[in-house]
């Protein structure tokens, strides 16, 4: 077994040798986030894999997002280091079941979340992220009726914002959706002065005792604006890590689950299943690697096309 630094090196010498990039998500490790040439939410994560030149993508991230990035670079090699690194949302909104559902609403149109498999989005008229879902909903007709798939909270956050009676797929993300709503009443009373951040996967009742709802990139700005010298932190724990690099002087709470009786923070499983020694492996056996269909992959890009259109 190898320590953190020889991984640490080896990878970095295999990303120079293979003129590989890495794109890491805010919820990976902060191991492997110190390594990734892009840090980023979903929306800039797909940004960066739909220009990049590099041959070879390596996804620190969860299977939906290497995917997303097979999409959008059919020609090129996307690596993922765990293909069991999956997700709440994505992983229960399968295809067959999410088809009969939109059957019932056939005068609806479909937006859906990134966080859904590449049939999924074959299946979308349109694809938002956390980041600019309320600009997609808001570019469609008002008359035209919509359904909102897979996260109802993010949904329900949706409703309120723009006013759009939408119907929703009931699926929710296992972290946002724990949130203790006594925990963060006990943390305000711990540190009166700290401001809340949330991601609006939450339940609403944490979003509302929010001073700031949005997603992990829009939450790092929004700390860095601020004045304030403490936040408690409505999302996974991951995203700290790079809020206390830009801000080190700045204190950060997380916010536990109602599951959790220990001070730890609340953490994706999902996404804590890559690391550095699967990285590495990853990186120099360039597997596992991700595959789609060309049908599929031109089905699934019509509606990303359009979320870079309206972003």
């Amino acid at each position: 077994m190898y320590d953190h630094t020889f991984y640490q090196e080896e990878i970095k010498k295999l990303l120079k040798d293979k003129n590989a990039i890495l794109l890491a998500h805010y919820y990976q490790d902060p191991s492997i986030q110190d390594l990734a040439d892009v840090v980023g939410d979903s929306l800039e994560l797909a940004r960066h894999a739909a220009k990049t030149d590099a041959p070879v993508i390596v996804f620190a991230g969860v299977y939906f997002m290497a995917e997303t990035a097979k999409i959008l670079n059919p020609g090129k090699k996307v690596l993922l280091p765990d293909l069991s690194a999956g997700c709440s949302l994505a992983d229960h909104c399968t295809p067959e079941a999410f088809t009969v559902f939109r059957q019932r609403y056939p005068d609806h149109r479909v937006v859906s979340y990134i966080n859904t498999s590449a049939a999924i989005k074959a299946l979308s008229d349109y694809v938002c992220t956390s980041s600019n879902a309320e600009r997609v909903i808001r570019s469609v007709p008002e008359d035209q009726p919509l359904i909102f798939a897979p996260d109802k909270n993010l949904g329900k956050y949706l409703i309120e914002k723009t006013g759009r009676d939408m119907v929703l797929w009931e699926g929710s993300c296992v972290v946002h959706e724990a949130f203790s709503m006594e925990k963060l009443i006990a943390l305000v009373r711990k540190y009166p002065g700290a401001r809340i951040v949330a991601h609006p996967e939450s339940e609403m009742c944490i979003l509302r005792a929010a001073h700031y709802t949005g997603s992990t990139s829009q939450m790092r700005r929004y700390v860095r604006k601020s004045k304030a010298s403490a936040f408690i932190i409505g999302t996974e724990a991951g995203v700290i890590h790079q809020m206390k690099r830009e801000c080190p002087e700045k204190e950060f709470i997380p916010l536990p689950s109602r599951e959790d009786n220990s001070c730890a923070c609340s953490e994706c499983a999902y996404m804590k299943v890559n690391t550095l020694e699967k990285l590495y492996r990853c990186l120099r056996n360039e597997a596992p690697e991700v595959h789609i269909g060309e049908t599929l992959r031109k089905n699934a890009l019509r509606p990303i096309r359009k979320m870079f259109e309206l972003s």
